[in-house]
């Protein structure tokens, strides 16, 4: 599915630059530098929801378990 984006100036040079000087086409850098910044992405966000989800209630021990199961001391 074709997108049309616009960069800056600045960027485009660079990218430009990074065609020429790799030999790849700006397409491939492109989807390369979106992969990378996807899995970034969904990285931190993952990372964020985790430290903000509220905490579980206390798990009980092994030896709790234990102890309940009737295999414990």
């Amino acid at each position: 599915m074709p997108h049309l984006l616009r960069f800056s100036r600045d960027i485009e040079l660079r990218l430009e630059r990074l065609s020429q000087s790799t030999g790849q086409s700006k397409s491939e850098l492109i989807e390369r530098c979106l992969a990378v910044g996807m899995y970034d992405l969904e990285s931190q966000l993952l990372l964020e929801d985790a430290v903000s989800a509220p905490s579980v209630t206390a798990k009980p021990s092994l030896d709790q378990l234990l102890r309940e199961s009737g295999l414990g001391a």
